[in-house]
Formats: structure tokens, C-alpha cells, sequence
């Protein structure tokens, strides 16, 4: 019997299934092809290799040896009862979102810096109103917390916008790549948040980050803060945010919350100084991003054949 790869991403192109295939070939794999995790249910009894984001996957394939996830976040596999197969390890796609993320990050924060929500509104009255405060990227303070793939794609590019700081904030305080002008470990982040303009979240939804942003540390937070949320919904105490910013005292731009979809009845919908966006900064739908999940695999299916440990493999006791 062949050993056995299941593919159930629906966002692939030809051009990456026939990468897979011959990768597969290689190293005597059967390859099958799936759009979605349902279709994919009848294959997995024998599968070796799953390359796929749904836990039904990981429930449903007895003789798995690796799971590949082509998202990030992890959580959907973090339950004791996710694997049916006590011998599975799983992977993640960390580095193949950082650039539409960083891309989303600059869009946004220049929305809400240059008022354009607004201008939005008074184009649709077909006014002529040209004369709302704005403020820059230039000469800001901007605190990113969160330093891994996305943290560093946005320093590379807000550094050019000339900050007047940009500040690194991780578990261990390290300063990766030297890109930002300091580091500090998480449990120094009160200390930066009274000298932060514009907060960048991008971490991951462990119970470690849960309401790492607070109503204390929201406090904290310099008057006008921009806070920036494309890591998990969870990170952020969602009523407390709400709270400053019908206030009046903070803005936000959001890509994550605590429950998704917003249901349609919340609050939130209508909250002043907020710009919402249906988690679609880090999605498949930008190209270089499915290319780049697709070489992630490919790199990772070779360490695998080789016996080599896996890159991305991801600690299920930490989330990450």
C-alpha cells in the first residue's frame, strides 16, 4: 500500500497541486485533492500526511503521522480530544502571512489616521469638506506587541514612514533582525503604553494573551492611541475598548474579536472611532500568500521524507 497525502484546501491552484503532486511522486506518495474538509472524509482512514485547516481532518484520520495547517492559528486543534491519532504532529504556516498582514496594518492605520472614514461619509452627502485634523505615521511612537512573522513585516515597513520609535514587545525581550529601535519583554508592556501613539497587536489566542489589553492597560494608554488588533480577537478585553472608545479617548482598527462572526446585533457595529474589518487581513486571498503556504509545505513534506525535524511544528500545550 502507498503512503497516502489528503489535500483539503479549496484556495489552491493548479499550479500548486501540480508542485504537491510531484513532490509527493517523489518520495512515493499517493496524493489526493479535496476542496473541502467533507469531501476529503472518505480518504483519511489510511492518510499519512494531512495538509488542511479543519479539525474534522485531524478527528476523522486514524493513522496520521502530520498534520499541516495552511493557517497560522491553531486553536481549532488545541483540544485533548483534536487528534484521533495519538502519534500526529502538527505544523503550522507561520511566515506566509506577514506581508498581506503588514500590508492590511499600513492601509488601516493610515485610514484612521487621515480621517478617511469621515471623508468616506462626506463624499457619500456629496459634500465638499476639506479641513479635518489629521495626523502621521511620521514622528509616532508605535509599540508592536508581538515580534514574530507579522510584527517584523510591519516594523520593515512603518519604519519608512519615519516613527519616532518603533518598540518591539515579546516573551523574551530579544530585538529579532535588529529591526526595532528597542525590545522589552511582555512584562515590562505598562511601562511603554503611556508613550505608545499607535499599538500593533499581532498575538496569538493563548490562554497566556487572554485580555492582555485589559481596562487597566487600556488606561494606560496615551490619550488618542491608535490600537490595531490582526492577531486574535481575544487579546484585547473587547468591552472595556468599547467603552474608551464611545469615550472618546482611544481609536481602534479591528480585523479580530472575541467572537466571530460579529454577531449582527452587536453594539460594535455602530461604535464611533472604530474601523472594522471582517478578518481578512491574513485570508488566502491574496497570491503571494498561497504560493508561500504552498513552499512552506513543500519544505517541511521534505524534512519529513528526510527524517529531519519538522520547522513549524507547533507545541500544542502552548498554542504555538
Amino acid at each position: 500500500m502507498s503512503k497516502k497525502l489528503v489535500v483539503a484546501i479549496a484556495a489552491l491552484e493548479d499550479s500548486h497541486r501540480a508542485r504537491i503532486a510531484a513532490a509527493a511522486e517523489k518520495h512515493g506518495f499517493e496524493v489526493q485533492f479535496f476542496n473541502s474538509d467533507v469531501a476529503a472524509l472518505p480518504a483519511l482512514n489510511d492518510a499519512e500526511i494531512v495538509f488542511g485547516q479543519s479539525a474534522t481532518l485531524a478527528k476523522n484520520s486514524p493513522r496520521l503521522r502530520w498534520l499541516c495547517t495552511p493557517t497560522v492559528g491553531v486553536n481549532q486543534f488545541l483540544g485533548a480530544d483534536a487528534f484521533v491519532s495519538p502519534n500526529a504532529v502538527l505544523t503550522n504556516s507561520s511566515g506566509a502571512y506577514g506581508v498581506t498582514i503588514a500590508e492590511h496594518v499600513v492601509m488601516i492605520t493610515l485610514e484612521m489616521l487621515r480621517r478617511q472614514l469621515e471623508y468616506n461619509a462626506i463624499v457619500r452627502r456629496r459634500e465638499w469638506v476639506r479641513n479635518l485634523p489629521m495626523r502621521s505615521i511620521k514622528n509616532s511612537r508605535i509599540a508592536l506587541l508581538g515580534t514574530g512573522d507579522i510584527g517584523r513585516e510591519c516594523a520593515i515597513r512603518l519604519r519608512a514612514f519615519g516613527p519616532a520609535s518603533l518598540t518591539g514587545v515579546n516573551r523574551s525581550g530579544r530585538n529579532p533582525r535588529e529591526l526595532f529601535d528597542q525590545a522589552i519583554p511582555q512584562d515590562q508592556l505598562d511601562s511603554v503604553l503611556p508613550q505608545t501613539d499607535i499599538l500593533i497587536i499581532s498575538l496569538p489566542g493563548t490562554a497566556e494573551t487572554f485580555h492582555m489589553l485589559d481596562a487597566r492597560r487600556l488606561d494606560l494608554l496615551s490619550d488618542g492611541a491608535l490600537v490595531v488588533n490582526v492577531g486574535r480577537g481575544t487579546v484585547i478585553d473587547q468591552q472595556a475598548l468599547e467603552k474608551e472608545l464611545r469615550a472618546g479617548r482611544l481609536c481602534a482598527a479591528l480585523d479580530v474579536f472575541e467572537q466571530e462572526p460579529v454577531p449582527a446585533d452587536d453594539p460594535l457595529w455602530d461604535c464611533p472611532n472604530l474601523l472594522m474589518a471582517p478578518h481578512v487581513a491574513g485570508n488566502m486571498t491574496l497570491p503571494y500568500t498561497r504560493d508561500r503556504i504552498v513552499e512552506l509545505f513543500l519544505e517541511d513534506f521534505e524534512n519529513y521524507c528526510a527524517g529531519k525535524p519538522l520547522a513549524r511544528q507547533v507545541d500544542l500545550r502552548k498554542g504555538y
